[in-house]
C-alpha cells in the first residue's frame, strides 16, 4: 500500500466547519434562522474559512434545515470563505447552485445497509446517479467533494474492507471529484482502520485529495487525527462543541470538536488560523442557542495556560 511522509510541524492544517449542517441536523427543536446565521458568522469570525453551512435534502427529511437558502443568503462570508453544502441528489445540487455556494459535498455510504437506510438505495445507484450531479454543476463551475460513509465501519455489517472504500473513492476520482471525504459515520474508526483506509485510497486513486471526518463516539476522535498527520493528511472536519451525528445509523454520536482540534493542532505545533479563544466563544454561543450542555472539553476547561484568582480558590484546611 502507498505512504505519505507525516505533516511536518509548522504546517497549515486546514479545518472544515459541518456544525451548522451535520451538528443543526440532528437537532428537534428547529433553530430560528437568524441564530444559524448568528452562529455561522461567529464561527467565520474565529478565523474558520471552510465551512458545510447547510444542506440542501428534502424539507420533509430534514425540517431542521428547510431554510438553506435563507441561511446562504444571511451570512457574512469574509475573504477567503470557502462555503459548502451537502446535496443528496440532482435536485439537490441545482438548488445549490442556484443558492451560490462555492462547492457542494457528496456521500454513498460504504455499506450497502448504511447506504439504504440513509438515501434508499444500493452504492452503485447513489454512485450512477451522481454522473448528472456532476454534470449539471461542472457546467456551473462548482466543486463537488466526494464523500463516503461508514468508510471505517459499519453499525450494521460490522466491517468495512478498505478495498471497497477505495473503490469507491476511484470512482469518486474518475467523476471529477476534486477531493474525497472518509465519514466516521459512527465513530468506529482507530487509528489502523484510518491507515488503511488512507493507503488504500492512494494506491488505488493516486493524487485524490484525501479529508477525514471523524467522530468521537468512542473517545477516539483526536488519535484518529493524529494518526492522519502522521500520513500526510492536512484537511478535517469538525463539528462546534462537539455536535453532530447521524440520524439513520443506530449509536452515532457528535463529531469532533473544533475548539478541541484547534487547540490539539496549536498544541503538536500546527496552524490552523483560528484563534483559539474566538471558537471558544462561538461554542459558548451555539451551546447557549441549542440550550443543553455540548461535550466539548476545551469549551469547558478552557485553554491550557488559562488563569484563575487563587484568592476565588479554596484552601485546603490542615
Amino acid at each position: 500500500m502507498a505512504s505519505t511522509a507525516p505533516v511536518p510541524e509548522g504546517s497549515h492544517i486546514t479545518i472544515c466547519e459541518v456544525g451548522p449542517r451535520d451538528g443543526f441536523q440532528n437537532e428537534k427543536t428547529f433553530i430560528p434562522t437568524a441564530k444559524k446565521i448568528e452562529i455561522v458568522n461567529a464561527l467565520f469570525a474565529s478565523g474558520l474559512r471552510h465551512m458545510q453551512v447547510t444542506s440542501f435534502v428534502s424539507p420533509r427529511a430534514v425540517p431542521q434545515l428547510a431554510d438553506a437558502e435563507d441561511v446562504l443568503a444571511g451570512i457574512d462570508r469574509p475573504e477567503g470563505a470557502h462555503v459548502t453544502a451537502l446535496v443528496p441528489n440532482l435536485r439537490g445540487a441545482e438548488r445549490a447552485a442556484g443558492a451560490g455556494v462555492d462547492a457542494v459535498h457528496t456521500v454513498v455510504s460504504a455499506s450497502e445497509t448504511h447506504n439504504l437506510k440513509n438515501v434508499n438505495r444500493p452504492v452503485d445507484q447513489s454512485l450512477a446517479e451522481f454522473e448528472a450531479v456532476f454534470y449539471t454543476l461542472g457546467k456551473a463551475g462548482i466543486a463537488i467533494e466526494g464523500g463516503i460513509a461508514t468508510a471505517f465501519g459499519c453499525p450494521f455489517e460490522g466491517i468495512v474492507p478498505p478495498e471497497q472504500v477505495a473503490r469507491i473513492a476511484k470512482r469518486y476520482q474518475e467523476l471529477g471529484a476534486s477531493s474525497v471525504s472518509l465519514g466516521d459515520t459512527t465513530g468506529m474508526a482507530t487509528p489502523l482502520t484510518v491507515k488503511a483506509a488512507i493507503r488504500a485510497i492512494r494506491e488505488a486513486a493516486p493524487g485524490l485529495e484525501i479529508h477525514l471526518h471523524f467522530h468521537n463516539t468512542r473517545g477516539v476522535g483526536l488519535a484518529c487525527v493524529m494518526t492522519g498527520l502522521s500520513e500526510g493528511v492536512t484537511h478535517y472536519d469538525a463539528s462546534v462543541g462537539g455536535l453532530g451525528g447521524c440520524p439513520f445509523a443506530a449509536g452515532a454520536t457528535g463529531n469532533i470538536c473544533t475548539e478541541d482540534l484547534v487547540y490539539l493542532l496549536q498544541e503538536s505545533g500546527y496552524e490552523s488560523g483560528v484563534d483559539l479563544d474566538k471558537i471558544i466563544d462561538a461554542a459558548a454561543l451555539t451551546q447557549e442557542v441549542i440550550g443543553r450542555p455540548l461535550p466539548g472539553q476545551v469549551l469547558k476547561a478552557g485553554p491550557r495556560l488559562k488563569r484563575h484568582d487563587p484568592n476565588l480558590t479554596v484552601t485546603a484546611a490542615g
